[in-house]
C-alpha cells in the first residue's frame, strides 16, 4: 500500500529513468503500458519546477556495439542508440529547460541498468543539495530498481512514484518483486494525488 501523500519541498529532486521512445509501445524494447507513466510523471515534473526543486532525467545512450544487444551475447534487442530517435525522450515528457540530463551506459563493454553506474549523478545531486528522491520512470524491475538501490547504497532517501512506473515481467511477477525489494530497502510508496481543484 502506498504510503501517505508527500509533497516535495527543500532538500528533494525528482529523478526519472529513461522515459526513451523505444521502451514506449512500439519501440525496440517496449514495457508494457510504459507510455502511461508520462502524464502522471508531467504531473510531478509540475510540482518540482514550480518550487523551484531540481529534475533530473536519465537515458539510456547506448553505442551502435553495446554488449546488452543481442549481436554482441547481451539480453536485448538493439535500443536507445545515442543519437536516434528511439533513444529521444518521449515527445510528451514535458522535461523542464533546465533539467539535467543523465546519459549511461555510454561505453560498449559497460552495462549500466543504474543512473549512478559510470556517471556523476551522486555528485551531481548532492552538489544541488539534494538529499531525498523521488522516482519514477522506466522499467520497475530494471533501471528503476538498480537506480533506487544505489540511491539508497548512496545514502539518499527515497520516495517510489508507485503509479509513475511500469514493469517488463520477463518472468511474471518482477515488477512486484521489485518493488518489495525496494519497500524492503527503506524506500517509501506514494501515488500521485489528483491536482488542487
Amino acid at each position: 500500500m502506498a504510503d501517505q501523500r508527500m509533497e516535495p519541498g527543500p532538500g528533494d529532486a525528482l529523478v526519472i529513468v529513461d522515459v526513451q521512445n523505444d521502451f514506449l509501445p512500439g519501440g525496440a524494447l517496449a514495457v508494457p503500458h510504459g507510455d502511461e507513466v508520462v502524464p502522471v510523471l508531467n504531473r510531478w515534473i509540475e510540482r518540482f519546477t514550480a518550487r523551484g526543486l531540481p529534475v533530473i532525467a536519465t537515458r539510456d545512450w547506448h553505442p551502435p556495439d553495446h554488449c546488452s544487444f543481442q549481436a554482441r551475447g547481451g539480453p536485448w534487442p538493439p535500443h536507445c542508440v545515442a543519437g536516434t530517435e528511439g533513444a529521444a525522450f518521449a515527445p510528451g515528457l514535458r522535461l523542464p529547460p533546465d533539467a539535467l540530463v543523465i546519459s549511461k551506459a555510454t561505453e560498449p563493454d559497460r552495462e549500466a541498468y543504474s543512473g549512478f553506474e559510470g556517471t556523476a549523478l551522486a555528485e551531481r545531486l548532492r552538489a544541488l543539495g539534494a538529499r531525498r528522491l523521488f522516482v519514477g520512470g522506466l522499467a520497475t524491475d530494471y533501471c528503476v530498481l538498480s537506480t533506487v538501490r544505489d540511491a539508497r547504497r548512496e545514502g539518499f532517501e527515497v520516495v517510489l512514484i508507485e503509479d509513475g512506473v511500469r514493469a517488463v515481467d520477463v518472468r511474471p511477477g518482477d515488477g512486484e518483486r521489485a518493488l518489495e525489494e525496494m519497500r524492503r530497502l527503506g524506500t517509501a510508496l506514494v501515488r500521485t494525488e489528483p491536482a488542487a481543484a
